[in-house]
């Protein structure tokens, strides 16, 4: 920026000699002999000067179109840079925040956040606020040259311009700052709509609603655009009132330098300089302007991204070890309670169960009475409000959570399936060059999917569409199954993992299952009773606490 700014001077200071020799050549001729670089050169008449002159400001003006070049490439080279950082940053801190945080908000905002208002951020306030910082060092060392050349008038025109400028700023502040909160509201509904109205596309087909989704996006794309528009307008107008004022003082100068004893000739190298100057003081004021404009008409969505960024990394996450916690005996929870909200509304309620290794438990109960919830606490990603998870008598807290997680396995009963290939749905989180394709093969077996991946041409390369569009529920949650058994996990959650699988299928997956290694701990939870046949023990849950516990005779001879 600095040299950018001095190559400006350059550039102007060029002007003055060159438009001196063209007019007086006499007079720049002995000014320039009277120097000791004139005797070095060896001028011999003031005719000599144009071709020289003419080299010199043509290379200072080539010199600083250069420069500025390069300070526009290395500008936006950091600025998306910055971005890039930023986004990245984002989305490793939102990964990294616990189960609690990501089920208590919404979706649309983290994806707005991350997607589209970064990419605001980059383009409306960072590189803005480089060329903000750009135009005023170039401002300052070309007023403070000019200054040389005309004090009074260079003075009274900067300060005019400036006090112009002030003023817009004053008129156009509230509009901008409520333009930015315009944009930021808009932009997050619009990716809010775009997920319902993708996501429920089924129900929209059969329903005929999609025009109350176009009439929604159309609303709040509409006011998105026009308010960006107006930031747009507000930004770039002033410039062609200050253009026109400019030109009105050059008109105004001439007129009155050429009343001076000299007339034109004194006149057209003050004039030429101050032209020159002009040109490039009324973009520094406008680029000034322009950047402060672009900064606060999306001030909001620069505050939606910081809230992202300010998320904590949880401050144990570098000591978490790759290594799973040990698990020998039991797993126990002892007094466990549970409340969403820290208030008296407990979830989950004195919970006292202990879970012997190698045994298969069956959670069941209605709806609301608590089960997803156990199996939440049990696999850490939720911390018990009071009580304790232990494993082997050792409790499961910040410090160790991810040790035990790397035990688990877990099959829910909505499977998320990524538009990838089977082997890598299988392999989830697998870089693709480390897919094991034998424990692949393996886990298909057993989730008795094989058969059906096998009969397509591609087999476990084939690709499945997104969230697995092109497959049945059934064949969605077997593949989340395989899923589970590829992990070759300790501990393996089954929560309502069969319920969209018919009798026989879910009959040969549960004698698969309860056939797997017998020190693996397997816990089921299941509407249907009878999903828990193969269970050693059942818990039935009621309103957050536990109604009974016994065999499957045992609670099915009770009901």
């Amino acid at each position: 920026m600095i040299i950018a700014s001095l190559a400006e001077v350059i550039s102007i200071g060029a002007v003055f000699p060159f438009l001196g020799v063209l007019i007086d050549p006499e007079k720049i001729y002995f000014i320039i002999r009277s120097n000791p670089f004139g005797n070095y050169i060896q001028l011999q008449k003031p005719s000599d000067l144009l071709l020289p002159l003419t080299i010199i400001f043509c290379a200072a003006s080539l010199l600083s179109g250069a420069i500025r070049l390069a300070l526009l490439w290395a500008t936006m080279k950091f600025s998306f840079s910055v971005g890039a950082d930023l986004s990245a940053s984002m989305f490793r801190k939102t990964l990294y925040q616990p189960y609690s945080v990501h089920v208590s908000r919404n979706s649309s905002s983290i994806i707005s956040g991350i997607s589209i208002k970064v990419g605001s951020v980059i383009y409306h306030i960072i590189t803005p606020l480089l060329t903000g910082i750009s135009s005023a060092i170039i401002l300052i060392f070309l007023v403070i040259a000019l200054l040389s050349f005309e004090p009074f008038l260079i003075f009274n025109a900067f300060l005019g311009f400036s006090i112009i400028y002030i003023c817009i700023v004053l008129i156009s502040k509230k509009y901008l700052k409520n333009n930015s909160v315009v944009i930021a509201y808009e932009s997050k509904k619009l990716i809010q709509i775009l997920q319902e109205g993708l996501g429920g596309i089924r129900d929209i087909l059969i329903d005929g609603s999609q025009e109350v989704y176009c009439k929604e996006y159309v609303e709040s794309d509409s006011a998105m655009r026009r308010a960006q528009g107006s930031n747009q307008f507000i930004g770039n107008s002033p410039r062609y009132a200050l253009e026109a004022l400019g030109m009105i003082l050059i008109a105004v100068l001439a007129y009155g330098l050429v009343q001076e004893p000299q007339g034109v000739e004194s006149a057209i190298p003050v004039l030429g300089v101050l032209a020159l100057g002009a040109q490039r003081l009324l973009p520094m004021f406008q680029q000034l302007y322009t950047s402060w404009s672009s900064i606060k008409g999306n001030e909001e969505n620069l505050r939606d991204a910081l809230v992202l960024l300010d998320q904590q990394l949880p401050t144990d996450r570098k000591l978490n070890s790759n290594k799973p916690l040990e698990y020998q005996s039991e797993i126990v929870f002892k007094k466990v309670s549970f409340s969403y909200d820290s208030s008296d509304n407990y979830t989950l309620k004195d919970i006292d169960i202990n879970i012997k290794k190698g045994s298969k438990v069956g959670i069941i109960g209605a709806t609301g009475s608590g089960k997803s919830t156990l199996t939440d606490i049990m696999m850490g990603l939720l911390k018990p409000s009071s009580g304790n998870l232990l494993v082997d008598g050792v409790s499961i807290n910040q410090l160790n959570c991810h040790q035990w997680q790397l035990n688990i396995a877990h099959v829910p009963q909505s499977i998320y399936l990524a538009d990838a290939s089977i082997a890598q749905n299988i392999a989830f989180g697998v870089p693709e060059e480390l897919i094991d394709c034998d424990r692949v093969r393996q886990a298909a077996e057993r989730a008795k999917i094989s058969d059906l991946v096998d009969s397509w041409s591609m087999g476990y390369q084939s690709r499945i569409g997104e969230r697995g569009v092109q497959l049945s529920g059934g064949q969605r949650q077997r593949i989340g199954i395989a899923r589970a058994l590829y992990k070759k996990a300790r501990v393996l959650i089954l929560d309502e993992a069969t319920s969209a699988l018919d009798a026989q299928t879910e009959n040969s997956v549960m004698t698969e299952i309860n056939d797997l290694d017998p020190n693996l701990t397997i816990l089921i939870v299941a509407h249907r009773l009878e999903t828990l046949k193969g269970c050693s023990q059942i818990i039935e849950l009621s309103k957050g606490s536990i109604l009974r516990v016994g065999t499957y005779s045992e609670i099915i001879f009770s009901t």
